[in-house]
């Protein structure tokens, strides 16, 4: 392989890998969870399912303002944004850890 493709692609690894990080702080920067609507007696309450090992716990939110929903809708939004990113480079960095390699 040439020198300049394999300086190349060696780059864009590292470039990957620091993307993988990025994405990984920025995740876990977003927190846990999923907003959860209960309806109790006719009313809406909001909880926080996080997931703990085999097992998912819910965490009362109580009456939640139209605001504060779309910014939870909002946030799981991006943290599916960053989780199929995250996904993409890793498959990334495989496939140019194993091109560099051979």
């Amino acid at each position: 392989m040439p020198r300049v493709i394999k300086s190349v692609l060696h780059e864009e690894l590292v470039n990957s890998r620091r993307m993988q990080l990025r994405y990984a702080q920025a995740l876990r920067r977003l927190g846990k969870g999923s907003l959860v609507k209960k309806r109790i007696g006719g009313h809406a309450y909001y909880y926080l399912a996080v997931r703990e090992g085999r097992r998912v716990r819910f965490r009362y939110l109580g009456k939640l303002s139209a605001e504060e929903r779309q910014a939870r809708l909002v946030q799981h939004r991006q943290r599916g944004k960053y989780r199929r990113l995250l996904r993409e480079v890793k498959q990334q960095i495989r496939f140019l850890e194993r091109f560099l390699r051979g």
